[in-house]
């Protein structure tokens, strides 16, 4: 029982031992993870610092190749005799010997550069009309491409109005066409004296040239690299499939310098843009790459937090000994002196608190063992003296209550006589008012009944009209219903009819597109039939545009047909229930109608029974007043003896309660000193 008491935590020794417990472990494990916290930002601010300095140093290596690139671009377009030959192969009147010479020129210049350059992949010429046969490549391209896509491409570098333009890493090159990715560098070389010797200038840079320059580039131990484009498509990345698809590693849509944030899936992302082309390099790798180190002092803090437990442990069992212990031994000390045994002593030898407030317990004990001493002998006098008062008390008290019961009885009788006859006369002609309200309550009620009769007359009219009405409403919604699921019908035709008409624009857009193809083709003798072709291709255009939006109005109106059809269907129950909810209240009135016909009887034949308890009433009440007046007589004659018993007979009880008080009293203090042990 002891130990059990010991270790409840409301005992003061467990109560300190959990202080001291607690306070121990916090402490430690909140230094130790505060200084876990600390190392880590620090060395993550140490880390990013370093990354973000390499990440610049590669930046500028590749701003410097595409400066490169750029410069060699702005050397040709000043390039007087480049500028000639153009001219040259521009003329339409030019001989065939000279312009040979100058296409042959300007090949060798192609494949001149091209192939100094292991970089890049080749070099283009291009007219820009996209012409073939106007452009010029160097050794290894596959031919010209017109499609969409490089025709948005070939404008841009003309809007750009002399100024370098770089386009991203692409699978298939510039052109769409080729089989290595490249990175692109177009320039408008302009000829302000001759328009129509103007070219565009492509140079395809090889996406590993860009690898190389990154080789050395990492950041730790799982990090990757990447150039990101302004549509956060990626231009750069070591997985070739990467290449053109949306990156998962965003940039800062605001960014207009280099910047650090860290992923919601713990990834550390550094970003600095290049100065070349509007691309923004990219790193990231997981944070735990980088606090490796620091999960070691992680792993340190816990030690010393276990260390801590033990020792808070250890402490917290020494306070429970020392200060829990002996005041568990003087809590056991004073309930056994609250049992009322007062010979308990403690037994501390110590110079403490604990010590003299063992020695004051003891002082105590001997103090009250002698008052009680004391008190015990007082009572057993008290006691004698109680025993005979309460003998003599009751001997009086016994003769004056003979006396006061003998009158009392005969005055209770008396006035029990009066009190029944005076409440009989009340109960008479309270009858008596409540039979005239039921007599007038009746005629109330039958007057209320006739009423209440007509007016459900009335009621069951108009059921009968709205039955017939609710009737005639689910009627006409279900022939509702039936027409909109007809028009639905019809709108799912009109729509088979506009996918056929638009699988022959289709087809007609298609045939036009292969009569432009045969048109190039053809050359100069098939420009008038290019032009037709071109018509037809836009006449199939807009009649696609045209079925478009007939189609989208046909889908609109069977949705919103559908939705009719829809909520009236939902609204058909609803109708079959109120009709029937209506039929329902048609029966009711008519059995409210024949129960009001019951009710009348029955109020007529309770009117005619209270008439008659109304002439019993009055003749009862004349009765009951002659016998009260007689009973009022006697009583109070009877009242004034036994009042003066009664005063007699409350003095002796009072007595004897005081003796029989002091008696009680007198035994209860003998008990309770009894009970202690001196």
């Amino acid at each position: 029982m002891n130990m059990t008491k010991r270790f409840q935590f409301k005992a003061v020794g467990m109560k300190l031992f959990v202080i001291f417990f607690t306070t121990i472990v916090l402490l430690s494990s909140a230094l130790g993870l505060l200084s876990y916290s600390i190392s880590k930002d620090t060395v993550m601010d140490q880390v990013s610092e370093a990354t973000s300095g390499q990440m610049m140093q590669a930046a500028d290596k590749l701003d410097f190749l595409l400066a490169q690139y750029e410069a060699a671009s702005r050397q040709w377009a000043l390039d007087t005799v480049l500028r000639e030959d153009l001219v040259t192969v521009s003329t339409a009147d030019i001989g065939i010997r000279d312009k040979t010479q100058a296409e042959n020129r300007i090949r060798e210049k192609l494949n001149g550069m091209a192939s100094s350059d292991k970089r890049l992949q080749g070099m283009r010429l291009v007219a820009p009309n996209l012409q073939a046969q106007s452009s010029y490549n160097s050794t290894g391209y596959s031919g010209m491409s017109s499609s969409d896509g490089v025709k948005a491409k070939i404008d841009r570098i003309i809007q750009a109005d002399g100024e370098p333009v770089w386009f991203p890493t692409e699978v298939k090159g510039f052109m769409e066409n080729e089989n290595i990715a490249t990175m692109t560098m177009g320039r408008l070389l302009k000829n302000l004296k001759n328009p129509n010797a103007q070219y565009v200038l492509l140079m395809d840079v090889k996406d590993e040239a860009v690898g190389e320059v990154l080789a050395n580039l990492k950041i730790g131990n799982n990090g990757q690299m990447r150039i990101v484009a302004e549509d956060n498509r990626i231009v750069h990345d070591m997985d070739p499939a990467q290449l053109m698809q949306p990156s998962a590693i965003t940039v800062p849509s605001d960014a207009e310098e280099g910047g650090i944030y860290y992923t919601a899936d713990e990834q550390m992302v550094v970003y600095t843009p290049l100065k070349t082309a509007p691309w923004h390099m990219v790193g990231f790798a997981p944070v735990s790459d980088f606090v490796q180190a620091t999960d070691k002092l992680l792993a340190v803090t816990l030690a010393v937090i276990v260390a801590a437990v033990l020792v808070a442990v250890l402490i917290g069992y020494y306070m429970m000994r020392t200060v829990g212990r002996p005041l568990n031994q003087m809590c056991s000390l004073m309930e056994e002196g609250e049992q009322g045994n007062l010979r308990v002593r403690t037994e501390f030898r110590r110079a403490d608190e604990i010590g003299r407030l063992g020695q004051s317990f003891n002082r105590m004990m001997g103090q009250i063992s002698a008052l009680v001493d004391q008190t015990n002998a007082s009572a057993k006098e008290v006691l004698v003296t109680a025993e005979e008062l309460a003998e003599a008390s009751r001997g009086t008290s016994l003769t004056a209550g003979e006396i006061a019961a003998a009158m009392e009885q005969i005055a209770q009788g008396s006035g029990s006589l009066a009190m029944e006859a005076e409440r009989e006369n009340q109960l008479a002609e309270n009858i008596g008012v409540r039979m005239s309200k039921v007599s007038d309550t009746n005629q109330v009620i039958a007057a209320a009944a006739d009423r209440v009769l007509r007016v459900t007359g009335e009621g069951a009219q108009h059921m009968d009209s709205l039955v017939e009405k609710s009737t005639r409403i689910n009627q006409v919604n279900r022939a509702i219903v039936q027409n909109a699921e007809k028009l639905k019908d019809n709108t799912a035709s009109i729509h088979k009819i506009l996918e056929l008409m638009s699988e022959i624009t289709h087809q007609t857009n298609v045939l036009s597109i292969n009569a432009t193809i045969e048109a190039a083709r053809a050359g100069a003798a098939g420009s008038g039939f290019m032009v037709v072709a071109n018509e037809v291709r836009s006449l199939a255009d807009r009649s696609k545009e045209s079925i478009q939006t007939v189609g989208a109005m046909i889908l609109d109106i069977r949705r919103e047909v559908q939705g009719s059809v829809d909520a009236l269907t939902s609204a058909s129950p609803l109708f079959d229930e109120q009709l029937h909810s209506v039929q329902e209240a048609q029966g009711v009135f008519d059995n409210v109608r024949h129960e009001m016909d019951a009710l009348l009887t029955e109020i007529s034949e309770s009117t005619h029974a209270v008439e008659v308890l109304i002439d019993s009433q009055l003749a009862l009440t004349d009765s009951i007043s002659e016998a009260s007046s007689i009973v009022q007589e006697t009583s109070a004659a009877t009242e004034e003896v036994a009042s003066m018993s009664s005063e007699q007979f409350k003095v002796s009880e009072k007595l004897v309660g005081l003796s029989s008080r002091l008696e009680e009293l007198s035994e209860g203090l003998r008990k309770s000193l009894v009970m202690f042990r001196t």
